[in-house]
């Protein structure tokens, strides 16, 4: 597991939203107003802040299929969980409440066009943050998100799934804040089966305001991205 600095970049300002609890498809709805509105320069670049109600979501590289969602249509509906196939990279995740769930709207022109580079700055960004609260985080190579713990047992504590049409960024990164992480259990997460995921909560065996953390992270996103 390792993790890096990140490169310093022209300074540019941020506008950070808290939205509290938002659900999924209104999420979506004022993703894709507002990546209009930043293609066309009536909004400058914007981070939201938010939580989801239950909800699994697919990502392009499922290709539609539910094969790493393990749960029947009946569990899901007793557990209160939507599904959503969403225009976002990766495969399946799960959102919910005590997650902390992160959508930049960015112009990555002219100088960020790429990328791997975009990803692996979000995933400083989280790195950053967790490391802060006291949690030592970094990358696994081959693979996507932030995790935790010895080189082969490594657990997810965020993951990443970008989308990006003509250099404007939506959807972004899930953290998983509470010690509550029952649900995952209904998908494969990111159709990985040989790494579990954790919580900023569990490793610190303490509880976390999400406030607090909503606070760090906005702070390390604009040090990485302003």
């Amino acid at each position: 597991m390792t993790s890096s600095a990140h490169a310093s970049t022209p300074a540019r300002s941020i506008d950070v939203r808290r939205l509290g609890r938002v659900e999924y498809d209104a999420a979506l709805n004022l993703q894709k107003t507002l990546v209009e509105d930043r293609r066309a320069g009536r909004i400058g670049d914007t981070l939201l802040l938010l939580e989801h109600p239950p909800v699994i979501t697919l990502g392009v590289k499922t290709r539609g299929s539910r094969e790493h969602v393990v749960a029947t249509a009946a569990e899901l509906d007793a557990a209160g969980v939507s599904v959503y196939e969403t225009g976002r990279g990766g495969d399946v995740t799960y959102h919910g409440p005590g997650q902390l769930v992160g959508y930049p709207i960015l112009d990555l022109r002219p100088d960020r066009c790429d990328v791997h580079k975009y990803v692996r700055d979000l995933e400083q960004v989280l790195i950053d943050a967790v490391g802060e609260l006291g949690v030592p985080a970094g990358r696994v190579r081959g693979l996507t998100g932030v995790w935790i713990g010895p080189s082969g047992t490594e657990k997810k504590i965020a993951a990443i799934g970008v989308r990006i049409s003509r250099w404007i960024t939506s959807h972004g990164f899930a953290l998983n804040v509470s010690r509550t992480l029952d649900h995952f259990s209904l998908i494969v997460p990111c159709g990985i089966a040989d790494h579990g995921v954790t919580s900023i909560e569990h490793e610190l065996n303490r509880g976390v305001s999400m406030a607090e953390v909503e606070e760090i992270v906005a702070q390390k996103f604009s040090a990485v991205f302003s």
